[in-house]
């Protein structure tokens, strides 16, 4: 039997305001357990939650880019469940009226590009931390993520494929980023996701029992713990068993997923309005304000790249990835606006590779898009080659002679030689010193005229300007 994968994803994006969202404390990452939860963290007899505007703020932006309906009034609820790392018993979250309700989020796999619906984006409080490893015996409990605001983002399920999930979260994780919403530090739990999978025979519509896998926090587990439980529950369907629905944890050193505990259904969280909060009144006026906030939209600047720049649909999606990087093109295209594929194959290429070579960001890359311009300048207009841009770009890298590019090419000695008369004679020289490869290419043999070009780059050290040696050497030999 032929078995079709179905996956939802909810994706946990940690809002980057400077408080939590129901009190003052801060939010900031890597403090001493249980300095930063006050009194509100702790749920002591009496305390009341205020809404974090900013946390409100953020939500709106990620529906206004998703192109989501905004709710108002949007309501919060009590998630009633029992951890030790749940202060009161229970988690303010929404049900019934997220801030943000529906959407899409547009994915391209494999050439082909296809629309992932989003069912809800809901405000809601970050439980605690339960540390195990440094107790004998015991648990820690940790309180300064109590309360921190998170933006959960559910989507339907319309992924079919692990490489669709990841196409989608790095999608989404991306986006949140690019409007300021969230860091998109995985590692830090910034942003982190769930899996929803289940299987079902291909071509059947309805869908099968699925299982949770929590707390994935990098795209590659993402990756790999759908296709392990894909597997694992397709072999106990073939085996005449039957899935049960439960949240199952994924141990990256395993390679699997195991049960955490029965997974639970709505019902059995019993919401409820939370009575200390009021309706959110959320006024249009407010969110055409903050409509005029939003930078272009990644998708929007794609196909700008696209239609403008006439880039291919792969070149723009790899643009966009961050929003660091496209305003790095755009500043660069900016300085040499005919040049658009040549920005894009040396941001794409060498800068790329050099960032991720040192681990650094964008932001800190130490040749400026002025100074990549002006490399890429003197390989259009032919002063130097593509080779020999590749060695002035890691002494720029380098910070040798100030970055200056003129000046390292005159000390390299690496100016590319264009002067056709100089060429001509360099051509007519191999042509007398070659005879034999002179009539081979004239009775056929291409690989000849190959070798005649070796010979010229080689007497010219590699100087000479490639299209004008194989222009004149064609004009000689077929002239």
């Amino acid at each position: 039997m032929q078995w079709e994968i179905v996956i939802g994803l909810e994706v946990h994006a940690q809002l980057s305001t400077q408080s939590k969202i129901f009190s003052g404390s801060s939010t900031a990452y890597g403090a001493a357990p249980n300095t930063q939860a006050s009194v509100i963290d702790l749920a002591l007899p009496g305390v009341l939650p205020v809404l974090n505007k900013g946390a409100v703020e953020r939500a709106i932006k990620l529906g206004l880019s998703v192109g989501a309906e905004i709710n108002s009034p949007s309501i919060f609820a009590r998630k009633n469940y029992f951890y030790p790392d749940l202060p009161k018993g229970y988690q303010i979250s929404q049900y019934e009226l997220p801030v943000v309700q529906g959407g899409n989020i547009q994915i391209q796999v494999d050439g082909t590009e296809k629309n992932i619906r989003l069912t809800r984006a809901h405000l809601e409080e970050d439980a605690g931390k339960s540390l195990h490893e440094d107790f004998h015996g015991m648990s820690g409990i940790d309180l300064n993520r109590a309360g921190t605001p998170l933006l959960e983002i559910v989507s339907e399920p319309d992924m079919r494929s692990s490489a669709e999930a990841v196409a989608y979260a790095k999608i989404l994780h991306a986006l949140v980023r690019w409007i300021g919403i969230c860091d998109g530090n995985m590692q830090e739990g910034s942003f982190r996701c769930d899996a929803n999978v289940s299987v079902r025979p291909l071509g059947t519509e309805k869908l099968g029992t699925r299982c949770e896998i929590k707390n994935l926090n990098s795209f590659r587990f993402l990756e790999k713990a759908i296709d392990y439980e894909a597997r694992r529950q397709i072999e106990i369907l073939e085996d005449g068993g039957a899935i049960r629905q439960e949240t199952r944890l994924y141990d990256a050193n395993k390679d699997e997923t195991r049960t955490m505990r029965t997974k639970e259904d709505a019902n059995d969280y019993r919401y409820f309005p939370d009575p200390d909060l009021l309706p959110l009144e959320i006024p249009q006026s407010w969110i055409d304000q903050i409509k005029q906030t939003l930078p272009e939209l990644p998708q929007a600047r794609r196909d700008r790249y696209i239609s403008k720049f006439a880039l291919s649909a792969y070149d723009a999606s790899v643009l966009i990835s961050s929003r660091e990087m496209a305003d790095y093109f755009d500043a660069t295209l900016k300085q040499l606006p005919t040049q658009a594929k040549l920005c894009a194959n040396w941001i794409m290429g060498e800068i790329s590779g050099q960032l991720n070579k040192e681990g650094i960001e964008m932001t800190a890359c130490p040749i400026t898009p002025a100074q990549l311009a002006e490399l890429l300048a003197r390989i259009s207009d032919g002063t130097i080659s593509g080779k020999a841009a590749k060695s002035v770009f890691e002494s720029m890298w380098n910070g040798e002679l100030d970055k200056n590019v003129d000046a390292i090419i005159e000390a390299k000695g690496l100016k590319q030689i264009s002067d056709d008369s100089a060429i001509e004679k360099l051509v007519d020289q191999v042509l007398a010193a070659n005879a034999q490869q002179v009539a081979d290419y004239r009775n056929g043999k291409e690989k000849a005229f190959n070798s005649l070009i070796g010979q010229i780059m080689k007497a010219t050290q590699g100087k000479a300007n490639p299209a004008q040696v194989n222009a004149m050497l064609k004009k000689k030999l077929d002239g």
